[in-house]
């Protein structure tokens, strides 16, 4: 039972260390310079529609948190 809990709780732990760097990236988006500006990022601006897909962002994203969970997931 009482290692059933150790997981649990490192599991809680993880989990609130992930939410907090989401909500810094979040706060802190609009003062990165290259957030959702890369060539590659899709964007299609008409009269009065806007399309945006950031996809050159997402690739980099991914290839930073790989890069970060194959780092820290190593035993």
């Amino acid at each position: 039972m009482t290692d059933d809990m150790h997981h649990i709780g490192k599991f809680l732990i993880i989990f609130g260390m992930i939410i907090i760097v989401i909500g810094s990236v979040l706060l802190f988006w609009g003062k990165i310079p290259f957030a959702g500006r890369l060539p590659g990022d899709i964007m299609v601006q008409k009269k009065n529609f806007t399309f945006y897909f950031p996809l050159a962002t997402s690739i980099v994203l991914s290839l930073l948190l790989t890069l970060l969970f194959w780092v820290f997931g190593k035993k």
